[in-house]
């Protein structure tokens, strides 16, 4: 797995000047390091395929951690379902993992599901900012993973642009 940290300082849990520059920049997070070194041991043992995977970030937002990654050619949704099950255990908290995109539509869709996205809509402010506004289905509130304020910061803070989630 291609990760923004050195292999060995990962495993070994002691962090040279280059990778500790990047946790004090707050480029990786402190918790991000735990995380690398759980989907590294996951790659060695039984997940071979991670090996081609590239892992971005990860978001913790209250007790739901998301992980952004780029699948390689071998891996599979059901792969990656099982291992956010391992990491759940090991961490005590939900993770749901995506894949790196620039689309907002397609973020929701993969952190909201089951839950089906109706749409997205720009919104454009009067100061000129943009603010997304993703549409859910009344029915399938209950479906969501959790609550929409939490779901809403952890893509705002994904796509760096002010997210809101509208069940209708």
């Amino acid at each position: 797995m291609k990760i923004p940290l050195d292999y060995v300082c990962v495993r070994s849990g002691l962090l040279c000047n280059r990778c500790q520059s990047l946790i004090d920049s707050g480029e990786v997070a402190d918790y991000e390091v735990e995380i690398i070194k759980i989907l590294l041991e996951l790659e060695d043992t039984q997940f071979k395929e991670l090996k081609d995977c590239v892992y971005h970030k990860a978001y913790k937002v209250n007790g739901l951690l998301i992980l952004l990654v780029t699948s390689g050619p071998e891996m599979t949704q059901q792969k990656w379902i099982k291992i956010a099950r391992i990491l759940q255990e090991r961490l005590n908290m939900k993770v749901r993992v995506l894949e790196k995109t620039n689309s907002i539509k397609n973020s929701a869709v993969q952190l909201l599901s089951p839950a089906r996205v109706l749409g997205v809509n720009t919104v454009w402010m009067p100061d000129g900012s943009v603010q997304y506004v993703i549409r859910v289905s009344k029915s399938e509130k209950r479906l969501l993973p959790a609550e929409a304020q939490l779901l809403e910061s952890a893509l705002t803070k994904i796509h760096s642009t002010p997210v809101r989630i509208r069940v209708e």
